[in-house]
């Protein structure tokens, strides 16, 4: 492994972000996550916070810094769908999307930057998806804001390049989790139809790559999308 680091990873108690923070955790790092409820992986420091809420942030981060010392690697990866077609998508199923994948992102990375600046090391990477850039039905809103992620990344690496801060995307395709699961059979069959791969990801082929992009050996890499997708996203 690499040098240990502190590391900060939102909605970390459940599904991909729990994934996420396990591996970190086997890799020897200093582990926290955010949760609105639940806990993180066994090994890791769960505090309660919301991304929407900027106050919440600033107690959690401040917990965090207490206790593993100044945040080196930040996952932003909380967030919430409110599917339906654009037609009956009220404003605020619009609204709390971008409020949460977008403007939460915005909110853990602006107050986790400040550590990484005076240390001249950083690691962000945000968790986007493979829709973001090839769009999905019903998924207006969700779309947008995992697409506003890629210029995100890409403004802050221009903004920090020169400080030893890197900004990179991870976009999963479909992954094997209970949501996936519980699709009825014939709709499963057609989204495995559409990967090249013919299977789903697990979760912890996201975190591979997430963990790769944290680390030392990636130092040269930022504003990059990397997709864990089995090649149903490609050239978007």
């Amino acid at each position: 492994m690499g040098t240990p680091r502190t590391v900060l990873i939102t909605g970390g108690n459940r599904g991909i972000g729990f994934s996420i923070a396990e591996r970190f955790v086997a890799d020897g790092h200093r582990v926290a996550v955010t949760a609105r409820s639940g806990e993180g992986p066994a090994g890791s420091l769960t505090v309660v916070a919301d991304v929407t809420d900027g106050a919440s942030l600033d107690a959690a981060i401040s917990e965090v810094e207490a206790a593993l010392g100044p945040i080196e690697v930040v996952v932003a990866n909380a967030g919430i769908t409110r599917d339906m077609l654009l037609i009956r998508m009220s404003d605020d199923d619009f609204d709390d999307v971008i409020d949460t994948n977008l403007s939460g992102v915005f909110r853990v990375v602006k107050r986790s930057i400040k550590s990484m600046m005076k240390q001249k090391f950083g690691r962000v990477v945000l968790i986007s998806s493979v829709v973001g850039l090839y769009g999905s039905p019903g998924q207006v809103n969700y779309s947008a804001a995992k697409a506003g992620l890629v210029g995100l990344a890409r403004s802050l690496t221009r903004e920090l390049g020169g400080r030893g801060i890197t900004a990179n995307v991870v976009a999963p395709g479909f992954i094997d989790t209970d949501m996936t699961q519980a699709l009825p059979e014939a709709q499963r069959e057609a989204y495995l139809g559409s990967i090249p791969a013919g299977r789903f990801a697990t979760p912890d082929e996201v975190a591979a790559a997430v963990v790769w992009l944290a680390g030392d050996e990636s130092a040269y890499i930022s504003g990059a999308v990397i997709p864990v997708d089995g090649g149903l996203g490609m050239g978007h």
